[in-house]
């Protein structure tokens, strides 16, 4: 269904499993295993990953931290989980590259455009850590820079929820899931699927989303193929 350079924007809360912080390595394994069945596929994947697990930049701007430093340690954490899931990943024999925004080169490669895409032909996951480098720009905003500038046919969103609703599917048993909603209609409703600087340069790129529950087996290919529960934004 879609050509095959694909991104995933994994959220930190999702390696959080039932815990209250940090990583359940449960739920990172199992994740990993999902990963591994669409990079059987021969798909080149990068991967997007949050830090809200272990800390938030913007929480912690809202208790008294400088926000451009409590966004920077927000960075931080995406890193840990970026080199969690590495381990993860090539404990099933999925080669992988951390690429990280902020300079760490006793762990991780700085990012270069042109070896990320390197390592994507090469068959190489290429993790994405340190959001944009910048504070004030979320990781969903580093999902849509990255799909932009490496070409990606499509931004898969792994969250706790089938896809899109018209209210809290976890709240209200009667939420109606969108299929299809068009980015305007995402930003005009304010459905809060990803912020609106994600959806503006994703509408911008011509590159649509999905998005899909992380925790149900297959979801991700299935959705790929246009098949199962998901929701699209395009």
């Amino acid at each position: 269904m879609y050509k095959k350079r694909i991104l995933i924007k994994l959220s930190g809360e999702a390696l959080l499993g039932k815990s209250k912080f940090g990583i359940d390595v449960s739920v990172l394994n199992f994740i990993s295993s999902e990963i591994k069945k669409i990079f059987k596929k021969n798909y080149q994947i990068c991967i997007i990953v949050g830090g809200g697990n272990i800390f938030r930049g913007i929480k912690g701007a809202s208790q008294g931290i400088d926000r451009s430093t409590s966004d920077y340690m927000g960075m931080l954490a995406t890193i840990m989980n970026a080199l969690s899931l590495q381990s993860s990943l090539e404990t099933l024999s999925v080669p992988t590259r951390v690429q990280t925004a902020i300079t760490m080169s006793q762990i991780a490669e700085p990012y270069i455009k042109r070896k990320a895409v390197r390592h994507l032909e090469k068959k190489r996951v290429v993790i994405f850590a340190g959001g944009t480098g910048n504070p004030f720009f979320s990781t969903d905003t580093a999902a849509s820079l990255r799909a932009s500038e490496l070409n990606c046919s499509v931004i898969i969103k792994a969250t706790k929820v089938d896809g899109i609703f018209d209210k809290d599917p976890i709240n209200n048993k009667n939420a109606r899931i969108y299929k299809k909603i068009s980015y305007s209609e995402v930003i005009n409703k304010n459905l809060k699927v990803m912020d609106t600087t994600s959806i503006s340069l994703a509408k911008e790129s011509n590159i649509p989303i999905l998005i899909t529950n992380i925790f149900k087996k297959n979801s991700i290919i299935n959705a790929l193929n246009g098949k199962g529960l998901y929701s699209i934004i395009n």
